[in-house]
């Protein structure tokens, strides 16, 4: 059976109390078979459906930074949840607009 790549569904993305929460839609997959790697301004989320050969692959941006090695993840009932802190946030400059 051939390999079908497709992006999972990211059913929410929220920010409170300086934490963003994500909230992605992988029924059928098996927690050992989920790959998430987080840098400061994205991430990265790979997992494979072992019966069916179906493969989730997606990569995502963040508007605004955050602490990756504070990153929590759970698995629970098909659905894959992340919580990260965002970074501090730094000091905005006006741009001049001409």
């Amino acid at each position: 059976m051939a390999m079908v790549k497709m992006t999972p569904d990211m059913f929410s993305c929220s920010d409170e109390e300086g934490n963003l929460y994500i909230e992605i839609d992988m029924a059928g997959v098996r927690k050992e078979n989920i790959e998430l790697k987080m840098v400061e301004d994205g991430f990265f989320v790979r997992a494979k459906r072992e019966e069916t050969g179906l493969e989730y692959a997606g990569t995502y941006a963040f508007c605004c930074g955050v602490i990756p090695e504070k990153a929590i993840a759970r698995y629970t009932d098909g659905k894959l949840y992340v919580k990260v802190p965002y970074r501090e946030a730094t000091e905005t400059v006006d741009v001049e607009i001409q």
